[in-house]
């Protein structure tokens, strides 16, 4: 047990067949436990408002007043609805893929840092259901996915519960995500310009989920706080982070496996 332990906490080279396995049983773990999530329309609605008030308090409330300058321009918010609905997923995915062949030795570590972002999230969608913007009652807001009829907005409405749940907003996890992106982009990729992207990137997002009215300032927030937890973690098992850790580790097989081959 102690050498599977010693094992499990050893940073090294990741094996592909197990990595993919783990990264698409792990999406549909997280899907599946975000849409099962209670749909509490009421508790979500109150909640919405009292974020709503808390920013009013802190002075910061200025989501519907952004969500309705960019809604004026058409391709732009059309561009941020596509944008919200895809790059979530796609870049995230490939900033995996370029860790599992640029930084091999980093690959275990960055990944668990955003494993724990995800599931720490979960438990926030769970405590603490929060309609977004676009769809608080009495909010003003412009709900973009269902006016410009983009798509992806099959689960704009609160009543598609069954593909989406409306109603995990608190964290945002475009945020936390993006920020993992960009963390690992800045902090390994050689090239100035790709960098800048990195920067960018999460800024960019930011922009898109309070335009878009899916998210509030605080949601942000919330998915900053996630992704450090989620590097906390990363931190405690292996006793470094991504960027502290060569580039290339070797591949050592689990403690069975080697038993059986000696």
């Amino acid at each position: 047990m102690s050498a599977l332990w010693t094992w499990l906490r050893t940073p090294r080279g990741p094996m592909l067949w197990f990595e993919v396995l783990l990264i698409a049983v792990s999406y549909w773990l997280y899907s599946l436990v975000r849409n099962a999530v209670p749909e509490e329309r009421a508790t979500a609605m109150r909640n919405a408002h009292r974020i709503w008030d808390a920013e009013q308090t802190l002075g910061i409330a200025a989501e519907r007043a952004i969500n309705h300058a960019v809604d004026k321009v058409t391709w732009l918010i059309v561009g941020m609805n596509y944008y919200y609905a895809t790059l979530h997923f796609i870049v995230t995915i490939g900033v995996l893929v370029w860790l599992y062949r640029r930084h091999p030795g980093r690959y275990l570590t960055a990944r668990l840092a955003l494993f724990a972002t995800t599931a720490v999230a979960l438990v926030g969608f769970y405590f603490f259901p929060l309609a977004p913007p676009r769809l608080m009652e009495g909010g003003g807001f412009i709900d973009t996915l269902l006016v410009h009829d983009t798509w992806g907005s099959m689960s704009n409405d609160g009543h598609n519960a069954s593909v989406s749940n409306p109603y995990a907003s608190m964290p945002s996890m475009h945020i936390g995500w993006s920020t993992w992106c960009g963390t690992m982009i800045v902090a390994l990729a050689r090239p100035a310009w790709v960098r800048v992207l990195g920067v960018l990137y999460p800024l960019a997002t930011l922009a898109v989920i309070i335009s878009t009215a899916n998210h509030y300032w605080l949601d942000a927030v919330g998915g900053l706080l996630c992704v450090c937890f989620g590097f906390a973690v990363a931190y405690w098992w292996f006793g470094a982070l991504p960027w502290q850790l060569p580039r290339v580790a070797p591949h050592l097989d689990p403690p069975a496996v080697r038993s059986r081959r000696s």
